[in-house]
């Protein structure tokens, strides 16, 4: 019996040269009618996006979060950032979640499905959690976006935690939010694509 693999060490990925991610040029803020369609008709054609979502975060027991506040999806050349505050979003938000054909590819989703039926009323299609995809090929732990992107590109993905933990309700995010959003969704097609290709490295080796 093949003994299970284990994801690299944190100490060994600190070492890492930074995974080259998307810049801010090419990181697109939904806040249109027009942008809506665009992006919506963009991502359709891709077949395939990296996906992620991101809601501001409890801090007292019971507390409810009201997220998903952003909902962020990537091709391999861009990502559009949704913000669930824009009304004028949510069909199209809802056409590419329900959509049969196009795969949402990202990492410990299950979260994030659980707050998207709760927000919107509806069980999102086409969904591959990469964490399963990983335990497929034999690894123990939960891995994610960092080790994937470690193992396979052996890169650092910076994952800041005051970012993630920052106010995603925000009506206006940051430069950091944007990128943070981005890049956990590019990152995550980028991965899809890497697994189909070739088999997880040991950083450490």
């Amino acid at each position: 019996m093949n003994a299970s693999k284990t994801t690299p060490l944190k100490t060994d990925i600190a070492d890492l040269e930074l995974f080259d991610g998307l810049g801010m040029e090419r990181v697109f803020l939904v806040t249109t009618a027009r942008q809506v369609g665009l992006a919506l008709e963009e991502l359709m054609s891709a077949g395939a996006v990296g996906f992620d979502t991101e809601s501001k975060p409890t801090f007292h027991k019971g507390q409810k979060s009201e997220g998903p506040h952003v909902l962020q999806f990537a091709t391999t050349e861009k990502a559009f950032i949704f913000q669930s505050h824009f009304d004028e979003s949510h069909p199209a938000i809802i056409t590419l979640l329900k959509s049969t054909e196009l795969t949402k590819i990202g990492f410990g989703l299950g979260g994030d499905l659980t707050q998207i039926s709760s927000r919107f009323g509806i069980r999102p299609a086409a969904i591959v959690d990469l964490d399963r995809s990983f335990r497929q090929l034999g690894y123990r732990n939960a891995v994610g976006a960092k080790s994937a992107v470690a193992m396979l590109f052996n890169r650092k993905l910076l994952k800041s935690k005051s970012i993630t933990t920052s106010n995603w309700a925000a009506r206006e995010l940051t430069e950091r939010q944007l990128l943070y959003a981005a890049n956990d969704a590019y990152a995550a097609i980028r991965i899809f694509h890497a697994l189909g290709e070739e088999k997880p490295a040991d950083p450490r080796a």
